[in-house]
């Protein structure tokens, strides 16, 4: 009987929206079962309100004090099962404050930094898996068959989220939003791609371009350098909208172009196409889950800048090279672009 339910995932955006469809089959399969998620403030502000599960917000800018935070409010709690879905190092320190019965994990060779530590159960491993479908695996462990699976994103918003998003969608155009930064800058297309590519949208589509980016200076920086650049108008919103706001207004857009990047993730979860460009990571460990046909990916490419075989490279290992990005051409963002916008 499973009546208590801890997931224990911080970080990072994306891999935050891959754990909903974990929450959604739980909740079916275990309707009774109160469900408790650790995770990040930042993280925290898109997915804060979510039906029927209570949140424990990890501040780790507050290095000791965050840790101690967490176990200030779980310690009198014992959970039947505590899901073990990050295996980095913080994670790791903040699941050996956290009383259950059961605790899974991953399995053996992707458990670094202690991730084993105090583990009763692992999930299967699975070859060349999409990040999202090793998180599903959790559920296996708990007796849940795929057919139970249930991949459904939930974001909850607000009213003034909405009057937000009403304020820059234009119901009669094309909307496609570019979201051009990554975590980091060497996953960035160059913001001449990037206008060039709105240039391409208004000019052939007659779209409304909208840019997008956090209220970093540098995000802000990258896109007002991409609206300077247009020849076309384009509205950037970079630095005033929060993630519930870019969520309502990428399930109001027809497209999204971005680099693998939280945006990214974000925009398959709020069901609207979205053109990933990838060449740090593979599409198919990483990308929209939704959309691996809208995937531009030239990690393999990418390998041999830095000298590397790609079929050497284990799943999941990372290639970080300055002129890696300028592998992606505008040909194969048009292609992508008129495949979704020219039916």
């Amino acid at each position: 009987m499973v009546n208590s339910i801890c997931i224990l995932r911080l970080s990072a955006i994306g891999d935050v929206t891959h754990a909903l469809p974990v929450v959604a089959t739980l909740q079916n399969r275990f309707p009774d079962a109160k469900i408790t998620w650790v995770i990040g403030k930042i993280e925290y502000k898109l997915m804060k309100g979510l039906k029927g599960v209570e949140f424990v917000l990890f501040d780790k800018s507050k290095g000791s004090k965050g840790y101690k935070e967490v176990k200030k409010q779980l310690d009198d709690k014992t959970f039947d099962v505590l899901l073990q879905m990050q295996y980095s190092f913080r994670a790791n320190r903040l699941a050996w404050k956290i009383k259950a019965k059961q605790r899974i994990g991953f399995d053996k060779k992707r458990s670094r930094e202690f991730h084993s530590y105090k583990l009763t159960h692992r999930i299967a491993a699975v070859e060349k898996q999409h990040v999202l479908d090793s998180f599903m695996e959790f559920t296996k462990v708990l007796g849940v068959t795929k057919n139970e699976f249930i991949y459904q994103w939930n974001i909850e918003t607000e009213a003034d989220d909405q009057k937000f998003v009403n304020q820059y969608i234009q119901k009669d155009r094309k909307n496609v939003i570019i979201s051009p930064c990554s975590s980091k800058k060497t996953r960035n297309w160059s913001v001449e791609n990037y206008a060039k590519i709105a240039d391409y949208l208004v000019e052939k589509y007659q779209a409304h371009v909208i840019i997008c980016g956090s209220p970093s200076p540098y995000e802000i920086e990258i896109a007002g350098k991409i609206e300077a650049l247009c020849i076309n108008p384009v509205t950037n919103i970079a630095g005033k909208d929060t993630l519930k706001q870019l969520y309502l207004m990428m399930m109001s857009a027809d497209l999204v172009i971005s680099p693998d990047s939280g945006p990214m993730h974000i925009s398959n979860a709020a069901g609207t196409p979205v053109i990933g460009l990838h060449i740090a990571t593979i599409a198919k460990r990483s990308g929209a889950y939704n959309y691996p046909n809208l995937a531009i990916d030239v990690f393999e490419q990418a390998a041999g800048l830095v000298g590397k075989n790609p079929e050497k490279i284990r799943w999941g290992g990372q290639i970080d090279h300055p002129d890696a990005m300028n592998l992606i051409t505008q040909e194969m963002v048009r292609e992508k672009v008129d495949l979704v916008l020219g039916k």
